[in-house]
């Protein structure tokens, strides 16, 4: 491994209104507190990072936030991915071309800030490591359902693909399985390089804006861990969430 210099590390939570399964679903109350209330405030746990931001395309959302002391900036309606929104923010607040910045999902209320140590890590022992994300153990009958995306990694833990469909494939052994947890950090400029690549064929049809970087011969480094993620797609995983988090 390189040695490395110092690194600023900066997370930025995107938080659209739109959503078709829970508009404004950043808004939702948990707990007294708006959603993306309880995600800033788990990142900002993380002593790694330098500054923690979201991300919005609306007046409502935005207006919250300032009310509430979070660091908020106005981003473009017309932005696809998430990914497109974090590097708008970022390059609106200029950061350096040699930070590396971190892509926080915004209903994620109950995310446990040890899951971003785990993921900027590798940042601190090699200057090689581009993009990092995270993957923890599932079972068969976790890795058959489409909505967990499912990636298989090198000997180095570098992801090989990333799928819907249950992979690696056994076909005389069940083998183990990684279901990946969407939870990114890239440098500055491969954030930047990611718009100009464009949507990609594997992309398009397995509906993973990460397999952009693949097809590019961006290396992706697939961390695993012991954490669960518990995201909010619906209104009925609100009780579960508030649970979760009352128990500390």
């Amino acid at each position: 491994m390189s040695a490395t210099k110092s690194i600023n590390f900066y997370a930025i939570i995107p938080a659209r209104y739109k959503s078709s399964r829970f508009p404004g679903k950043p808004l939702a109350n948990i707990l007294g507190k708006p959603m993306f209330w309880h995600v800033y405030a788990r990142a900002k746990k993380c002593s790694m990072l330098k500054e923690v931001y979201l991300a919005t395309d609306d007046n409502r959302i935005f207006k919250a936030a300032s009310d509430l002391g979070v660091p908020v900036l106005m981003t473009s309606e017309e932005h696809k991915s998430g990914t497109d929104r974090v590097l708008e923010a970022a390059q609106k607040l200029k950061l350096p071309d040699d930070s590396v910045v971190v892509n926080i999902q915004g209903d994620e209320p109950a995310l446990n800030p040890e899951m971003l140590t785990e993921l900027l890590m590798p940042f601190t022992t090699s200057s090689e490591v581009q993009v990092t994300t995270l993957a923890r153990q599932i079972s068969f009958e976790q890795a058959k359902d489409p909505n967990i995306v499912k990636v298989v990694c090198s000997s180095s833990g570098r992801a090989l693909y990333f799928s819907r469909s249950p992979i690696p494939f056994g076909r005389d052994n069940q083998p183990k399985y990684l279901g990946h947890i969407g939870l990114y950090a890239m440098r500055m400029n491969i954030l930047a390089k990611f718009k100009t690549l464009g949507e990609s064929r594997l992309e398009k049809w397995e509906k993973l804006e990460q397999l952009r970087l693949l097809e590019a011969d961006i290396p992706i480094l697939v961390v695993q861990t012991n954490f669960e993620c518990h995201g909010v797609d619906r209104p009925e995983d609100i009780p579960r969430v508030c649970q979760l988090l009352s128990e500390g």
